[in-house]
């Protein structure tokens, strides 16, 4: 098998990244800027469920809503 060769890959200019910082409290995501600057951010906090003491759980349903939201407002 050929490895792909890195040449175009150098070429190309990249102006942002991304991520999705998933905590314990909240879904966030941040654009950065080629320097490194925040560019734009999103955050929403989500419920917490206390089952017992010492116990947290969250809802996998809202987590997947709230990281959908938080990059279509952060991209707007």
């Amino acid at each position: 098998m050929k490895e792909r060769g890195t040449e175009g890959i150098r070429k190309i200019t990249k102006k942002y990244i991304a991520a999705v910082d998933q905590g314990t409290t909240s879904t966030r995501f941040m654009v950065f800027g080629h320097e490194g600057k925040v560019v734009s951010v999103h955050q929403l906090e989500h419920q917490q469920i206390y089952p017992h003491v010492g116990w947290v759980e969250h809802n996998p349903m809202e987590i997947w809503e709230h990281t959908q939201h938080v990059i279509k407002a952060t991209l707007e």
